[in-house]
């Protein structure tokens, strides 16, 4: 990431990469697999839509 980037995006990138994370998987079982969870994304593959 770039030195010189505005707080506010810097705040953004660090919150989509906080979610990006697996499920934790007593959620699956506690809800019977009713619950799906979202896609991961690599940040060098794909762009983040901020």
């Amino acid at each position: 990431m770039a030195r010189n980037r505005p707080l506010g995006s810097k705040l953004r990138y660090a919150r989509a990469m906080n979610e990006n994370k697996r499920m934790p998987l007593w959620v699956f079982l506690k809800t019977g697999r009713k619950v799906r969870p979202g896609p991961i994304r690599n940040w060098r593959r794909s762009r983040l839509q901020l």
